[in-house]
């Protein structure tokens, strides 16, 4: 199947089942699969209890992705889920230098004196101190919002501007708190994609302005973080901060960014999630999306539309957009 691209490295994770049979945890290597329930010692029931023993187990899985002699399913005949089902979801926002500039100059007042040059340049500047002296921006997702690559995306009826948010995710490898940006990468055991649907419509409180931005409203409906469709070991991914991040809608690409652009790296994000949660195995951390969000293009999401995310050496992401009946 072309959407099923094949990641980077000699192997990655996922969920998988049969048509009549229930999700096991495989291993990916030239679009056929190694059920891990039957190949490792433990027999994980999932792709969490992998990650879990991650330093164990990753030699393992090198050596099982070598070994031709085991029996693998063709990847064609499985439906392909969410690569895990994580503990805790940490949110980047505002994360990307040019989406930021974009969205400051696009809600500038109506009475703002400033030129649209003037305001991107001025905006710029802020960013640029920001990334060299401030704190990311970090918010708390959950988890009920996972879902499949290639599963539907309800839109709520009660959504009346439903966006797209491709971005890079740092899967969590083992348990951390409190570690310095220069160890953070050596917690992280892979990478995968998530899209972080936003509703803009409810992203601010109209009714407690003071309270500013409503998480739980814009973003945590069921479905809005379609993910996957792989875990992708960090050793198979050379550099995460030079990644190609970009989302088509309906075939004309929308969002087409590097990582490079990102104003705190994975190590940064890391580090200062654990300088106060304890970090789980499993666990994501969301690295911000960047421009061409649909706000930018003045087009929201609607019934019938079909997104596809990609990102270097992750893999592809298919979903189509169902409007809730109401």
């Amino acid at each position: 199947m072309s959407t099923l691209a094949q990641p980077a490295g000699p192997f990655a994770l996922g969920t998988f089942s049969t048509p009549d049979g229930a999700p096991f945890p495989g291993l990916v290597t030239r679009e056929r699969v190694l059920d891990l329930s039957g190949a490792l010692a433990w027999a994980p029931s999932d792709v969490r209890a992998v990650v879990e023993r991650w330093e164990e187990a990753l030699p393992l899985l090198h050596r099982l992705a070598d070994d031709d002699t085991l029996d693998r399913l063709p990847l064609d005949g499985l439906r392909v889920h969410a690569p895990l089902e994580p503990r805790q979801i940490f949110q980047s926002g505002a994360n990307y230098r040019q989406h930021v500039i974009d969205l400051e100059v696009a809600h500038r007042s109506p009475d703002d004196p400033r030129t649209v040059e003037e305001a991107r340049a001025e905006i710029a500047a802020i960013m640029d101190r920001r990334a060299a002296e401030d704190l990311p921006y970090v918010f708390i997702g959950l988890p009920s919002t996972i879902a499949g690559p290639y599963d539907d995306v309800v839109l709520p009826a009660w959504a009346e501007q439903p966006d797209w948010e491709l971005e890079l995710a740092a899967v969590i490898a083992r348990p951390a708190y409190r570690v310095p940006v220069e160890r953070a990468l050596e917690y992280v055991a892979g990478y995968t994609i998530a899209n972080d649907l936003t509703d803009r419509a409810t992203v601010f409180r109209r009714d407690m302005k003071a309270i500013g931005t409503d998480w739980l409203r814009c973003k945590n409906a069921p479905g809005f973080t379609p993910l996957g469709p792989w875990l992708v070991p960090a050793g198979s991914i050379a550099d995460p901060g030079d990644l190609r991040v970009t989302l088509k809608l309906n075939g004309d690409t929308m969002q087409d960014e590097s990582t490079k652009d990102m104003l705190f790296g994975v190590a940064r994000l890391v580090s200062y999630v654990s300088q106060t949660s304890r970090l789980l195995p499993g666990d994501l951390v969301l690295t911000g999306s960047p421009a061409g969000n649909g706000i930018h293009w003045g087009r929201l999401l609607r019934d019938g539309d079909v997104m596809e995310g990609s990102i270097t050496g992750l893999g592809v992401q298919r979903t189509r957009c169902v409007g809730e009946s109401v």
